[in-house]
Parts: structure tokens; sequence; C-alpha cells
């Protein structure tokens, strides 16, 4: 027996549909009828899913009008969701965000969880590339990629300043042969150092301590650990994972 579609599944299809700029902020979903039929669902199906869509700050409801797909400025995109909207879209970038201050260095590595996870000793070197995304012109994310050593065999192109077009892990699969798979993020909190809190151009004392969410992603290969990202989010903004 085929699975039937709930409203999860339709509410999933339509966060996509937002995620992807297929839908742009102030366009309307489509009406409730066409998705019934659409998906073979009762009406009571497609309002929870439209439910959930609002409930998330994905769409609003406009007196007199269909619902729409909101202006999202609160919403920031996760590193995962980015990965998927690139094998799909051939862009990593939800409607409205770009990419700036790409910056490339080696550096020793003193994070004990960064080190772990690469399976690498305190204080050896790795490469580093970071970047500041932003969502209509103000920064939302600071992203931090910290790279084991042996992708530089392969991938030299990696300390090269400014953001590298196709992706490194794309080059690196074509070179080597070896496919890079991810585990799923890792959420938590910290505290935001001076260097993210300039970033992300929050304004506060020098002694102020702002809490930042943070999200973290492992790469592999079948050699080992390849690289960890992590995202650390503006305060006040929440993140949206497309799968």
């Amino acid at each position: 027996m085929a699975a039937r579609t709930g409203y999860a599944d339709i509410a999933a299809h339509y966060r996509q549909v937002i995620e992807d700029g297929q839908l742009m902020p102030g366009e309307p979903l489509p009406t409730m009828e066409s998705v019934c039929a659409e998906f073979g669902v009762a009406r009571a199906t497609v309002n929870r899913a439209f439910q959930q869509l609002r409930a998330e700050g994905l769409t609003t409801s406009r007196p007199g009008a269909r619902t729409v797909v909101a202006a999202r400025s609160r919403v920031a995109s996760t590193g995962a969701a980015r990965l998927n909207r690139l094998d799909r879209t051939g862009s990593p970038y939800a409607p409205g965000e770009t990419s700036t201050d790409h910056v490339a260095m080696l550096r020793s590595c003193a994070d004990p969880d960064i080190c772990e996870q690469l399976g690498i000793e305190p204080h050896d070197e790795v490469v580093i590339r970071r970047r500041v995304f932003r969502k209509d012109g103000r920064p939302t994310v600071v992203g931090l990629s910290v790279i084991h050593m042996r992708a530089l065999i392969d991938v030299p192109e990696l300390l090269q300043p400014g953001q590298l077009k196709p992706f490194w892990q794309k080059r690196y699969t074509e070179r080597t042969g070896r496919t890079v798979s991810r585990t799923p993020e890792r959420r938590g909190a910290r505290l935001a150092s001076s260097d993210e809190l300039a970033a992300l151009e929050v304004d506060v004392p020098a002694s102020a301590a702002v809490p930042v969410l943070v999200l973290q992603t492992a790469f592999h290969d079948e050699q080992g650990p390849l690289e960890v990202w992590e995202d650390v989010y503006a305060p006040g903004l929440w993140q949206v994972s497309t799968d």
C-alpha cells in the first residue's frame, strides 16, 4: 500500500519551494483547492500544512487574500540546507542571500572538540576558510570551515582568498574519486567572541556576554575525517534546515 500524503509532507514540499526561491516574498501559495487536487488530500490536511508554514514564519495571511510568502528577515539557512539547495538548483543561496568577507589561512587548531572530530592533535595545523552570509545585505551567519591538511594535497586552491567555485569538495571528489559524506548537524549554544560579534555587526559593550546559536557539521571520506563546518548565527535569528 502506498504511503498516504500527510500535512507534514505538504508543508515540507512548500518549505523547499520557498527556500529555493521558486516562490518569492509576497507571492501567494496555490489555493487550498488546487493543493487538495494535486496531493489528493482533504482540505483539513492542507489547512494544517499551511498553519505549520505560518507557525515557522515562512508565510503570512493578508486580509482578503490568499496565504503569501513572508519576508522571513529573521530566518537563516543551515549549512546542510545550502548544500541540499546547491544539489537541487546549482546555487547554495536562499532568495536575498549572499556571502562576503571570504578569507583563507593556515592556523594551528586549539579547539579540542574540532581536533577530536578531525582526528588531529591539539595545535596541529589546519586550513581555515571563513565567510559571512548576508540576507538582504545584513549579516546573519559567520561560517567557518576547518579542513584537514591532507585535503590541501589534492585541492591547493583551498588557500586562495575569495569564494571558491565550484565548491571545493566537488573538486576533491573529481580529483581523488573519493565520496565525501556528512554527519547530521549538531546544534548548541555558547558566548560569541569579539571577532564574531564584529563580523555580525552586533554593537554591544566590550564586557557584554552575547549567547549565539552554533551549528556544526562534520565531513568524512573513506580515509577519515576531512572537514568541520561551524555556523554562528546572529542573535535573534532562527534557522531552517530544508532536506
